[in-house]
């Protein structure tokens, strides 16, 4: 501070005094009111004074406790939520561990429980021979050896995560498998016609161990062979134009194919037989019968299913010339237990018991061995969309699991049913007849690989997809 030479005007009370200059604020203040400033200069100075003290206290605090620092209570945070997640995401997989284990006890359970009823048939009719012991035997020892299979279901961990997932891996197959919505198409897609990577209405197909496609061409009349991953097929039957020479077919409905023998055995629909080729040679094992879906048990047996006289037969490898045994329908057309209405395609299982699509009667049927009537397994509500009902079904496919794969033609959709329950669900297909990858425009046949993956005959869309199955 300075003192002044005369009066001039205080700035707080703007008297005329001997005033005094503060060089902080420039100002002019009397003595009172100088003192007064001074006072509240250092009470602001006290102010900063102690923000400064409290400044240094919380850097002391910090150096001393630097776990208390904010960043640290986020990791702690971060800390318990995760450690609640990966007991959450354990117990997840812990039942999904239980869940799958169990089942596959169940499977086990229903597998051993068939055995014991066939034993005690055995037992009760006193019928059997080595050829029954050794099938007892050799299923006992396949059950026993999947029971104490370790690898039915696995961890797999993803180290290149910063925490380590885990997924469970299971090769039971699930009542409960899934496949992708979206087809892939593996053979035909090229429209309507006759050339090497074209389809004329595809009926039935055939997947081997090496994901070849072999495909009932029925209006081009031939059998063909699409190798995996192919563009173009090969012709394997019939590349000599529909007629009925021994190397003609006459729409080609279904076939069984024997590679290790080199044979294809065709019902040759519209002429009425059921052919074999091996290699260029050909021979009429079955003739004079409308022949359209066929089928081979674990014996050897061939079954036949007859449009036209509304029946299934049975006959024994080689012995071909006389009239078969009747095993499903043979009463006449009609919608009771014992009779059939149009059957198309077959499955028989390893009781022996034929699994038959009665297209007209909108149902899948199975008649045991020996049966004098079937029962109904799918549909048989009626011709309908609902979940409980079929159209027309055609392809089939029936697990070992109880479950009953059908290609619903007129719903342009697969449904899977269980057996004894009393609707099935869509597993692909359903979104109304198209060429999208997600429809379908009547199916016919269907065929699954060793990996799950199932395939398709799109009649009306000449292409065969492929729907992978999602693990």
């Amino acid at each position: 501070m300075t003192m002044a030479s005369n009066k001039t005007q205080c700035f707080k009370c703007n008297k005329e005094k001997i005033t005094y200059s503060c060089e902080g604020c420039s100002q002019r203040f009397c003595f009172v009111d100088l003192a007064e400033h001074k006072q509240l200069l250092h009470d602001e100075l006290h102010i900063i004074t102690n923000g400064y003290n409290e400044f240094k206290q919380r850097i002391n605090e910090q150096k001393q406790n630097p776990q208390n620092h904010p960043l640290i209570k986020q990791i702690d945070q971060w800390e318990v939520n995760s450690i609640e997640q990966i007991q959450l995401k354990a117990q997840d997989y812990r039942e999904v561990v239980i869940k799958s284990s169990q089942r596959f006890i169940n499977d086990i359970e229903m597998k051993f429980n068939d055995l014991s009823e066939q034993i005690k048939q055995f037992h009760k009719e006193n019928d059997f021979n080595e050829i029954n012991l050794n099938y007892l035997t050799n299923q006992l020892r396949k059950i026993t050896e999947e029971l104490n299979d370790p690898s039915n279901i696995s961890i797999q961990q993803n180290s290149q995560t910063f925490m380590n997932e885990i997924s469970i891996i299971s090769v039971i197959k699930s009542k409960s498998n899934k496949w992708k919505q979206n087809g892939i198409t593996v053979a035909g897609g090229n429209g309507e016609g006759q050339e090497i990577n074209q389809l004329d209405h595809p009926l039935a197909i055939f997947i081997d161990k090496k994901k070849n496609i072999f495909i009932a061409d029925f209006f081009n009349h031939r059998i063909v062979e699409w190798k995996h991953n192919a563009k173009e097929g090969q012709i394997i039957a019939d590349s000599n134009e529909q007629g009925n020479r021994m190397n003609q077919l006459n729409y080609p409905t279904d076939m069984i194919v024997d590679q290790q023998n080199h044979s294809i055995i065709i019902a040759d629909f519209k002429n009425s037989r059921v052919v074999q080729w091996v290699g260029e040679k050909q021979q009429i094992l079955i003739q004079n019968i409308v022949c359209y879906g066929l089928a081979m048990d674990k014996h050897g047996f061939l079954y036949v299913s007859d449009w036209k006289k509304n029946e299934v037969k049975r006959w024994k490898m080689g012995e071909y010339n006389n009239e078969g045994i009747v095993v499903a329908g043979g009463n006449e057309k009609g919608h009771q237990l014992n009779q059939l209405n149009c059957p198309t395609f077959m499955f028989v299982d390893e009781d022996q018991s034929v699994y038959v699509s009665d297209c007209n009667n909108h149902r899948v049927m199975k008649w045991r061995k020996d049966a004098k009537e079937g029962t109904i397994v799918a549909g048989g509500n009626g011709q309908g969309r609902n979940l409980n009902q079929l159209f027309s079904p055609q392809g089939i496919f029936v697990h070992d699991l109880g479950q009953i794969y059908v290609a619903d033609n007129g719903n342009h959709r697969i449904m899977r049913w269980c057996e004894e329950k009393e609707e099935g669900e869509v597993i692909v297909g359903g979104n109304g007849k198209g060429n999208e990858s997600n429809q379908l425009n009547s199916p016919t046949g269907l065929s699954f690989d060793d990996d799950g993956n199932l395939y398709v005959a799109d009649w009306l869309n000449h292409r065969i997809q492929k729907f992978e199955i999602v693990l």
